[in-house]
């Protein structure tokens, strides 16, 4: 990817997912669970930012039409969006 937005939150999911498993995998944990919810809750906001920045980022969207298989279009969870989005507007 060439943005640099989304190569930082690319990072920070990264790091907020290695949190969320080590607080899990910790000899604590089976004590308090408290402490891997709340890294589980960071790392979640993490990915919801992430996937909100590629819905809009041109480089992420290149990305996505350059995985997906020939004549496949757009990724099924951005059809799912864009159906979502298209069923909304005509309801109202």
């Amino acid at each position: 990817m060439d943005c640099l937005e989304c190569k930082s939150l690319e990072e920070a999911f990264e790091a907020r997912l290695s949190q969320y498993n080590e607080a899990r995998c910790a000899a604590y944990f089976r004590v308090s669970t408290e402490l891997a919810a709340k890294k589980n809750v960071d790392m979640e906001r993490t990915r919801n930012e992430l996937e909100e920045h590629q819905l809009i980022c041109a480089s992420a969207q290149a990305q996505r039409l350059m995985r997906t298989p020939a004549g496949g279009g757009l990724s099924a969870s951005v059809r799912n969006s864009k159906d979502f989005l298209a069923l909304s507007l005509n309801d109202h």
